[in-house]
């Protein structure tokens, strides 16, 4: 996998006979499933011959049994940022996650940290941010979770690498 490439999901396991399987989900914008016949993947190049949104399973082509499925259990379908950004309509104040990470977390003036990666627990998206050396020295963790809802984000500014915050600093601290 190079810099370009972005993991979109995850093979899980075999579901039935028919050589279904339940597909993770690693990408915020799950549209590009439907825009995007064949994949490339941790297996080799992978197309779709069906795929049921509302139960999250897949089935491939050339992989109609189970035991054929189950091959490619665990691997990874990969799509690139700039064919992510082609496939993907972003509606205002909506960012994909390979934008966010990198970005500088300030609040009042001052850094808290940087995003490091994102984490989807339920259906809440959270800022993985590590915390700075200057914060650190004060005992504080090395990283902490940040919901990104609009009660903790005020302003997302890719032009100068910032997500300006509200919040951020209580749970820092209560981490």
């Amino acid at each position: 996998m190079n810099d370009n490439q972005l993991i979109i999901a995850t093979i899980g396991k075999t579901h039935g006979i028919k050589g279904y399987l339940k597909l993770h989900w690693d990408s915020d914008f799950r549209e590009q499933i439907y825009k995007k016949n064949i994949w490339d993947s941790s297996f080799g190049k992978l197309e779709i011959m069906n795929y049921n949104h509302e139960s999250e399973l897949i089935r491939f082509i050339g992989f109609d049994s189970k035991e054929k499925a189950e091959q490619l259990t665990n691997h990874k379908l990969f799509s690139s940022k700039d064919e992510s950004r082609e496939l993907c309509e972003l509606s205002k104040n909506e960012f994909f996650w390979f934008d966010l990470i990198g970005l500088n977390v300030i609040e009042n003036g001052n850094i808290l940290g940087i995003v490091s990666s994102i984490e989807r627990i339920t259906i809440t998206d959270y800022l993985v941010i590590q915390t700075t050396e200057e914060l650190v020295k004060t005992k504080l963790p090395k990283s902490f979770l940040l919901p990104y809802i609009n009660e903790y984000i005020l302003d997302v500014n890719l032009d100068t690498k910032s997500i300006f915050v509200v919040g951020g600093k209580d749970i820092l601290e209560e981490s």
